[in-house]
Parts: structure tokens; C-alpha cells; sequence
């Protein structure tokens, strides 16, 4: 056949694999208009037809809607700008659907009641400004001003979470979980004092210059450990070697090297532990546990046992 060949409405359903009921339908709205008609009325299309019947049936499966298809067809849009605004759409919309396959697995496998479920589906439906606008609250709260100094500006930061496009089920009970204790304000007053530890043991000056601050979970790994492991009673004498192993390790890494040996081991042991006893916290641990999840980090190994046993240890000894 030739270029000016015409073909009928059945021509075009054969050659398309479109029903002539749908060419019919495009061919009513004007977005495949007929070249001309038979002497008896009929609808005949040239061959530029097919190939936009072939676009449209293309478009449709895509998921345009018909006026965006016209304004293609008829080049009044072009077509790369219309396939990127509609693979956004998709995108928003394809995660969507992932958040809420997510809130409803998670349904599935806690048993919610109604009130969590609707907290939970609010809570993933936030958007990432929202979600980190909810996270950047409860870090002022937490660090205030401090977050202005280096060193505290990279805690703020390994504590953010990051809820990923598509979540897993589990990443959304997570971040469920934790933007709640994020509100709880018994949670941000700890967190607030233990900043403030923090700030106070390491000194501002220090802390500006964004020097690495000393681990001390580290010190109380490396002694209390073995301790743990050789099954050393902490409230025993055996225990004493130990315990005045991390005192000193505490005392030099925040730089108290001038005091005579002894001399500023009871106030040193006071500081210790108020600091273990905020890092302690069960509901810290909760949330670097959630965030682990959130974040598709390892997740963490906490020190629990260690710090119980040095908790224990200083507090017998404060005792004496």
C-alpha cells in the first residue's frame, strides 16, 4: 500500500490491535481525527493514524491521562517534558504505596489497635522536611546551643535518621518508635543532661575547637571486660584493681595529668559515674537501636553489661 492509501476503522483495530470500539472513542474526541469519509460516510484515516493510535495505546499504558495524550499528539507538549512530570508523579505515588504496604505489614505482625494505626500511618506519611523538621526539634532540645561547636554538630548528625524512600516494614516501626520517644519529654531532659555532661567533662574551649572528645565507653570496655568475662564480683576487693584502672583512664583523657597520685580519685569517680548512669539510659540505647534500623546500619553493641558492672562498682565504693 501506498502513502495514500486510506484505511477504515476495521483496517486500523487489524493493524493496531485496537478495538474498534477504543479508535472509534479517540476518533469522536479529535485525537485521531479522519482524513476523510467514503461516499457512503465512513470514516477513512491515513497512515499517520496508526502510528498515532500506536503513541496513544503507548501513553495510556503508561498511565497519561487523554488530555495530556492530546496535547502530545497535536505537539503542543513536548513529549520528554510529559514523561518526566510523569515519572515524578509515579515516583510520589509508587512510594506512597510502599509506605502504606509497609504500615500494614507492620499492622499485621503487632497487632495494633486502632490509635496506633493511625499514628503510625501519620507518622510515615510525614514528608522528609517534615520528618526532619520533627528530628531537628528534639536535637535543639537536646543539644541547644552546643550544637553550634563541631564536636556536637557530628553527634547531632550520626543521631539523625533517614527514612528511606521505600522502607522495609521494620524501618517503619522503627521510625514510628522512635519519633515518639523523640516527644516524650523525660527522653529529651536526658538527653539534655547528658549533652551537658558532656560539654561540662570536655570542656567548651576544647569542644569549639572541635577536638575528638576521649570514648569513654571505650576505657570501660578495654578494663571492665575481662572483669565481666573472669566473672569478678563488682562489689568485691577483687574488683578494685579494675575500677581504679578506669578512674585514671578517665582522669587522663580529660586531662587532669597535674593531680598527685590519689588525690582527685573520689571526685573523678563521682564524675564517672554520673556520666554512666546518663549514658545508661535504656531509652538512649532504644534510640541508637531504632536508628540502626532507620539508617540500615549494624546494629550497635551496647555496652550494657560493662557499664552495670562499673555502675555497681563505683557506687558500693562511694558507699565506703
Amino acid at each position: 500500500m501506498n502513502g495514500d492509501t486510506l484505511y477504515s476503522i476495521g483496517d486500523l483495530a487489524r493493524r493496531t490491535g485496537l478495538s474498534v470500539k477504543t479508535i472509534r472513542f479517540y476518533s469522536d474526541r479529535g485525537i485521531v481525527p479522519p482524513t476523510d469519509r467514503s461516499p457512503a460516510g465512513y470514516r477513512r484515516y491515513d497512515i499517520n493514524a496508526v502510528a498515532r493510535l500506536e503513541l496513544i495505546r503507548t501513553l495510556r499504558e503508561l498511565g497519561l491521562d487523554l488530555p495530556t495524550i492530546r496535547k502530545v499528539v497535536e505537539r503542543k507538549a513536548p513529549l520528554h517534558e510529559v514523561a518526566a512530570a510523569h515519572a515524578e508523579a509515579l515516583r510520589v505515588q509508587i512510594r506512597t504505596l510502599n509506605l502504606r504496604q509497609a504500615v500494614l505489614t507492620a499492622v499485621a505482625r503487632r497487632g495494633s489497635t486502632p490509635e496506633e494505626i493511625d499514628l503510625m500511618h501519620k507518622l510515615a506519611r510525614l514528608s522528609e522536611d517534615e520528618r526532619r523538621r520533627l528530628i531537628d526539634d528534639f536535637l535543639d532540645a537536646a543539644f541547644g546551643d552546643l550544637g553550634a561547636q563541631p564536636a556536637f554538630a557530628g553527634i547531632m548528625r550520626s543521631m539523625t535518621p533517614e527514612l528511606p524512600d521505600d522502607p522495609e516494614p521494620e524501618q517503619v516501626e522503627a521510625w514510628v518508635e522512635l519519633a515518639e520517644l523523640t516527644q516524650a519529654p523525660e527522653f529529651r531532659d536526658v538527653m539534655r543532661r547528658l549533652a551537658e555532661h558532656h560539654a561540662a567533662e570536655w570542656g567548651a574551649e576544647r569542644a569549639r575547637e572541635g577536638r575528638v572528645r576521649p570514648d569513654v565507653t571505650a576505657a570501660v570496655r578495654h578494663h571492665v571486660g575481662p572483669a565481666v568475662t573472669a566473672g569478678i564480683d563488682p562489689l568485691s576487693t577483687d574488683a578494685d584493681p579494675v575500677v581504679a584502672a578506669v578512674i585514671s583512664e578517665y582522669a587522663h583523657a580529660f586531662g587532669r595529668l597535674d593531680a598527685e597520685p590519689g588525690s582527685g580519685a573520689e571526685a573523678d569517680a563521682g564524675r564517672l559515674l554520673a556520666q554512666l548512669e546518663a549514658v545508661n539510659d535504656p531509652r538512649r540505647e532504644r534510640y541508637l537501636e531504632l536508628l540502626a534500623v532507620i539508617n540500615g546500619w549494624q546494629a550497635p553493641a551496647g555496652p550494657a553489661v560493662e557499664f552495670d558492672w562499673c555502675i555497681q562498682a563505683l557506687r558500693a565504693r562511694a558507699r565506703r
